[in-house]
């Protein structure tokens, strides 16, 4: 592939709910670009984009991939989407990188949950969008529905550059309303000009004049001259079409079908001529020629060539065998190879222009988000903010002395995916594996399986409660006292326990006239602390206890530090039971963000779950709603959430205090921990 200039590119993001076509419009596109002789489907798990083999297993995209294209003397970096929700975080990744986003809209289906989901997106980063309706050779396509539904989820900005000619077993081509002509389907992908069939023409006039007048209101010089009743020429409205789209004040809809490739290389023409280039959607001119910066949006785990770091550059040149400076780790990286990928096809390029973008194999220290420049330069570029991994559960090797194995295997897959966290829960002794739904953890387990060839068994977390007590008890008493042949062992204290309600343990001698020599003080507290580990109803670790050595005595010869730690356990775990011992569960303080519609159901839902609602706040067109809620009831509470907003709530959870269980499910509690004993 030969070098291009920076005014020479375009990133352009492909997303849509799942289901829209995304994986089979680029099939099209590389299709059309002559670079594939014959499209594949996403159900014979032969296409391009997507490869790994868990896509091709579940077909459905799961990794964001880069597919770039040479369409009229310019390279088209399209960047295909994963359009599940679980797989969001490699939306965000895109569209960090992306100069423009292309919307696809099923048309049988309209407006979906992730459309606007992944449209507020873009909307953030205030990106050039079109919108590509697909699928209108299927059963139920509707063209106007989509567009009605377009426009009422987006506003009077969306506006039609083309109308479909037919629909479903009949559509065979599309009506361009800037050029006014029609464009038919043909078996090789190109498309034959022709005028507009004559059932079409009005339809198509009503919508080149709402075209031309949000072409008007988007420049006031157009304005001026529209509201004046003159004639905008052909010039002037793309002119004016291009800044609207440029200023994200214009959303133009396309219409085709990528199975039938009817429509696609109008939208790669769109593309090139309407979406902007790195120096323009960045507004500098000469990027080209200022120090390399670049950041990496992806990294891979290749089985073969191993870490792959996927890069775009934002400014200067990057050449092949350099050393560059990772501004976010404060270290040197050098860089051998670059890799222009498609798919999981690798092409070696010596030189890249600034806003292209390349992989760079077996970068040692880098991580997706951070910045690579030229030393001394120090560039931060602005890094990806990932959605927050809210679904947990703990994973255990199914194998005995898998551990390793799965430590490997976890890491490398952490190191690709930032949507994902692991944790070794001390107080459950579970690992613990947080993700971003279901379908997500489902697929870190079968890479596991199938890349490191461990298999690992998912079940809900332990919830990691405590005990404490509600009374105080006085000089508990425990003697240790044994005589075996030789020197025997003889410890005696007497103990006072009370609750401490705001600190987790506090210990306290009042010792007079050395009863307890002052050496074997420390092996009480130790003795104490070791009690704690499992507390009395359910051994559950005590937590909230002051504990105060007021008496004992000791032998002279058979005393030991020994002894004495472990008639200091005897006398806590005696006191534990005399002092009304209760369950304590992890309390969460847990926002959720919803739209209005959905508020009663979600206060509600956290009412079932024994959530105490704080308050609500309007932020925008979302409702946010702050609770504190038992860690218990939030377990399966990302499919909770999917499930009432139909994908449309997200929320967030810290830990906030622990609190004293209600005593009948405490009892529940109790009894499962005893039978799990017995067993």
């Amino acid at each position: 592939m030969k070098v291009y200039n920076t005014e020479q590119i375009r990133n352009i993001a492909l997303v849509s709910h799942g289901g829209a076509g995304k994986t089979t419009l680029t099939e099209a596109m590389l299709y059309n670009t002559g670079v594939i002789t014959r499209m594949g489907r996403v159900e014979d798990g032969n296409t391009v984009s997507d490869y790994d083999p868990e896509e091709i297993k579940r077909q459905v995209s799961i990794n964001l991939s880069l597919v770039p294209l040479e369409w009229k003397n310019c390279k088209i970096n399209i960047i295909d989407t994963p359009g599940f929700a679980d797989f969001s975080s490699e939306v965000k990744s895109a569209i960090r990188v992306a100069d423009g986003v292309a919307v696809l809209i099923s048309a049988p289906d309209g407006v979906e949950v992730l459309t606007e989901v992944y449209w507020k997106l873009a909307d953030e980063r205030n990106l050039p969008r079109v919108i590509f309706v697909n699928k209108m050779d299927r059963e139920n396509a509707n063209f106007d529905a989509a567009f009605a539904g377009l426009k009422e989820t987006f506003g009077n900005k969306v506006v039609a550059l083309q109308i479909p000619i037919g629909k479903e077993k009949d559509f065979k081509g599309v009506v361009d309303i800037l050029k006014m002509k029609a464009f038919y389907g043909t078996e090789d992908g190109k498309m034959k000009e022709e005028d507009i069939p004559a059932d079409l023409v009005d339809l198509a006039n009503e919508q080149r004049e709402a075209l031309i007048e949000v072409v008007a209101e988007a420049d006031d010089e157009l304005l001026m001259k529209y509201l004046e009743g003159e004639e905008l020429t052909e010039e002037e409205i793309e002119r004016g079409l291009k800044a609207g789209i440029k200023n994200a004040s214009i959303f133009p809809v396309l219409v085709g079908s990528a199975v039938k490739n009817i429509g696609v290389q109008n939208l790669m023409d769109f593309f090139v001529k309407y979406m902007p280039n790195p120096a323009e959607a960045l507004k500098e001119s000469n990027l080209e020629d200022k120090p390399f910066a670049g950041i990496v949006f992806k990294t891979l785990a290749d089985p073969y060539t191993g870490k792959i770091s996927y890069l775009r550059l934002y400014q200067g040149e990057l050449t092949s065998d350099k050393v560059l400076y990772n501004s976010n780790k404060d270290t040197e990286e050098k860089i051998g190879q670059l890799l222009i990928m498609r798919g999981k096809n690798q092409e070696p390029v010596s030189t890249l222009k600034a806003g292209d973008i390349c992989a760079i194999p077996k970068l040692q220290q880098t991580s997706t988000g951070d910045t690579l420049c030229e030393k001394g330069s120090d560039i931060v570029l602005e890094g990806i903010e990932f959605p927050e991994p809210n679904f947990s559960v703990a994973i255990t090797p199914k194998n005995k002395g898998d551990e390793d194995k799965l430590g490997t295997g976890i890491s490398k897959i952490l190191n690709e995916d930032p949507a994902l966290k692991m944790e070794k829960n001390i107080e459950t002794n579970e690992t613990i594996l947080t993700g971003m739904g279901e379908l997500h953890l489902d697929v870190v387990v079968s890479k596991l399986k199938e890349r490191y060839g461990v298999q690992v068994e998912m079940s809900t977390p332990k919830v990691p409660y405590r005990e404490t007590i509600r009374k105080a008890v006085s000089r508990v008493e425990a003697k240790y006292k044994k005589q075996t042949g030789g020197r025997g062992q003889y410890g005696h204290v007497f103990l006072d326990v009370e609750p401490l309600p705001d600190k987790e343990f506090q210990f306290e001698e009042t010792i007079f006239g050395g009863v307890v020599p002052k050496q074997y003080i420390p092996a009480v507290e130790k003795g104490v602390l070791e009690a704690m580990k499992e507390g009395v109803l359910a051994k559950y670790p005590v937590t909230n206890i002051k504990v105060t050595l007021v008496d004992g005595s000791y032998h002279s010869v058979d005393s030991s530090e020994h002894a004495f730690k472990l008639a200091g356990s005897m006398a806590l775990k005696k006191a534990l039971e005399q002092a009304d011992p209760v369950l304590l569960e992890p309390i969460m303080e847990v926002e959720v963000r919803v739209p209005e519609k959905f508020m009663g159901d979600i206060m509600g839902d956290l009412n079932s779950k024994r959530g105490r609602i704080l308050g609500m706040d309007s932020e925008g067109e979302e409702q946010v709603v702050r609770a504190l809620v038992p860690l218990a009831e939030m377990y399966r509470y990302a499919i909770d959430l999917k499930s009432i907003t139909q994908g449309r709530g997200s929320f967030k959870m810290k830990f906030s205090h622990y609190e004293e269980v209600p005593p009948n499910i405490a009892e529940k509690i109790i009894q499962e921990a005893a039978s799990q004993e017995e067993e």
